[in-house]
């Protein structure tokens, strides 16, 4: 399935709000992804296009979770720890618990385009993913309108931030036309040094094939 745009950007807010006009999610600490499923076969591309070589066996199980269907859904790879808390580390040089994919949009489904009604394709993914609830593919889910609250409890919890989304504002790829921010946790521990380590490893692969490098510049843009 040819995809002709990019997953949606996110614009940055310092501080969160309450709007009944809005949804709030958890920002997942990974890398953003788009996974492509048509004719038994899936495959995990990043915002700039390119293939995630490195999670074939992650993009394998999501084909098997969901055989005949056709679709495109946005959502981010993580690795979970056993509190159910993203690790950025464990992900990038792949120790740990296996990835999962968290998905937060169905944009495609069986040639439907349901970018322009995004709570619709929320639905839909809820009643899709619920066909395999033990899979690495894991609904996100949103917060209608509190998002001071929802910030609260991240900070709390040591988690990087919220996504704060427009009910009704469409999917683009625009930055400067997104509807959708980031408001990160400024205390979130697990950046410290993130930076750095990509600096210091920007000419090497801890495991070959992994293009670290660009894998890392893509997280830091998000």
């Amino acid at each position: 399935m040819p995809i002709p745009f990019q997953p949606m950007p996110l614009q940055r807010r310092s501080l969160p709000f309450d709007d009944p006009n809005w949804i709030y999610e958890l920002k997942m600490d990974g890398f953003r992804a788009l996974a492509v499923i048509e004719h038994g076969r899936a495959q995990l591309l990043s915002r700039n296009g390119h293939p995630f070589a490195s999670f074939s066996a992650l993009a394998e199980s999501i084909s098997d979770c969901l055989p005949n269907v056709r679709a495109v859904i946005d959502g981010e790879i993580c690795s979970l720890d056993r509190r159910g808390r993203p690790q950025f580390k464990n992900l990038l040089f792949r120790r740990g618990n296996p990835p999962c994919f968290f998905a937060f949009d169905l944009l495609i489904h069986d040639g439907k385009d349901l970018r322009t009604e995004r709570l619709l394709g929320k639905q839909e993914l809820r009643r899709l993913l619920a066909r395999s609830p033990d899979s690495p593919l894991k609904y996100t889910e949103y917060i209608d309108g509190h998002g001071m609250a929802l910030f609260q409890r991240v900070c709390k919890l040591d988690l990087e931030g919220i996504v704060a989304k427009q009910k009704f504002g469409p999917y683009i790829t625009e930055r400067e036309q997104s509807t959708w921010f980031k408001i990160l946790n400024r205390g979130y521990s697990q950046k410290d040094g993130r930076e750095e380590l990509f600096k210091r490893e920007r000419h090497q692969e801890p495991v070959p094939g992994w293009h670290l490098c660009a894998l890392a510049c893509e997280a830091l843009n998000e």
